[in-house]
């Protein structure tokens, strides 16, 4: 049996744990629940020895794991099915496992067997799919034989077949006398494999019951009612006489009747006191997951919200089929506009990259077999006041403050980048 006794574990500021006692026996399979971030592998953690707790206490079997003696052969535990050395076999690692526990050798055929993994178990296990690493962790857990045995999601990546194996292996597991604790996020497998349920959320118990009275202790048992579809007023007088007896109806969506306050016998015996025939008349009760949810709904620390895209869809649509081309690769602007920018156009924000070398001097004529310029010089987006050709004794001014002094004997040209950004910086600007 596995015992807690005020647990509480922290992390600096955090709180991982919090004042939680529990018992799992033997004899059954009790399933660990809770959201993510709630502490659940630190308690498995504590248990196992690997974290100390900061308050209180643990014990399997009476003592602390630690000093169990021949833990292996009394606690097996799967907690990281990739906790395995990749260049090893499977048979490798077992055997490392057992001989360090002092287990016969014989023992690894036996659970590489039970597993389904003989087949395949000379191979490395660094080729192993995520099913098959479950498999094998399943099978160091089995090593020892042990009578007490924790798992963490252990159908995690199993296929169905292998889901349905582990259901029935725990299950007989815990038929044997054995205490088996599972921790799982897989609502309808616990449903199918637990007989107890212990949940926590932000480190504390929020529940310990046996699944039939967790359902029923966090979900609202109702009756769905259905009367003939052609006859509006069948369905209005059992509405009158289920609320004049004290129950609750309400509509749902496919025109059933939704009430609850009332057993199904007196719902048929209401209905036949009005005279009102009755399509159907069926218990409903919530699944594990429902009660799981409404238990939960408020220790949640990682919910999702609203994909707000609704200015970013209406940004697009009005500014029609994004353009393709130009120097950055779109052009923004209204609809139609022709895609790409004019040579030398400086984009706010960016860069423009050194404009190519002129092959021949400005206003020279062009010589036939000469190549041609790439572009002719532009005018750079801000306006400028033109700047007199300068001479070596004195180098020309600019018209307006904003523009740099030109070089001396340097031909005007198409708006460059700064002097210390290079192309490649240029680019990453964008």
């Amino acid at each position: 049996m596995i015992e807690a006794v005020g647990l509480t574990k922290r992390y600096g500021a955090k709180t991982a744990v919090y004042n939680l006692s529990f018992q799992v026996r033997p004899g059954a399979v009790t399933g660990f629940l809770g959201p993510n971030g709630s502490g659940k592998s630190t308690t498995m953690r504590m248990i196992l020895g690997l974290d100390e707790p900061t308050a209180g206490h643990v014990t399997v079997g009476g003592y602390p794991f630690r000093k169990l003696p021949n833990a292996p052969r009394q606690v097996g535990a799967l907690l990281d099915a990739k906790a395995v050395h990749g260049g090893r076999s499977a048979r490798q690692h077992l055997l490392c496992l057992a001989q360090l526990s002092g287990i016969p050798a014989r023992r690894v055929d036996e659970v590489l067997g039970v597993v389904g993994l003989q087949n395949v178990a000379r191979k490395r296990s660094k080729g192993f799919s995520l099913g098959m690493g479950q498999r094998l962790g399943i099978a160091a857990a089995l090593l020892g034989d042990p009578q007490v045995l924790l798992f963490d999601e252990p159908v995690n990546g199993l296929d169905p077949e292998g889901i349905l194996w582990v259901r029935n292996f725990m299950k007989q597991l815990a038929a044997e006398g054995r205490t088996v604790f599972v921790s799982s996020h897989l609502m309808s497998e616990m449903a199918l494999t637990a007989d107890h349920l212990i949940v926590i959320g932000r480190g504390q118990l929020l529940a310990d019951m046996n699944v039939k009275d967790f359902i029923s202790y966090n979900s609202a048992d109702f009756a769905r009612v259905r009367t003939p579809e052609g006859d509006p007023g069948q369905r209005e007088k059992l509405t009158a006489a289920l609320s004049e007896a004290g129950g609750q109806v309400l509509p749902e969506q496919d025109g059933a009747l939704r009430v609850t306050g009332l057993p199904l016998p007196r719902i048929s015996d209401l209905a036949h006191g009005a005279d009102v025939r009755l399509w159907e008349l069926s218990p409903h009760q919530a699944s594990l997951e429902e009660a799981y949810m409404r238990m939960t709904q408020g220790a949640v620390d990682y919910r999702s919200t609203v994909d707000e895209r609704a200015a970013l869809q209406q940004q697009m649509s009005g500014a029609g089929a994004m353009p393709q081309g130009g120097p950055y690769g779109y052009a923004p602007g209204a609809p139609g506009q022709q895609t790409g920018f004019p040579p030398g156009t400086t984009l706010p924000g960016y860069a423009e990259p050194p404009a190519p070398p002129q092959q021949h001097a400005p206003g020279a004529p062009h010589t036939p077999g000469a190549p041609m310029p790439t572009a002719p010089p532009a005018a750079p987006a801000t306006p400028v006041a033109p700047v007199a050709p300068a001479t070596p004794a004195a180098p020309a001014t600019p018209a307006t403050p904003v523009a740099p002094p030109t070089p001396p004997a340097q031909p005007p040209a198409a708006p460059s980048a700064p002097a210390d950004l290079t192309k490649s910086d240029t680019e990453d600007a964008r």
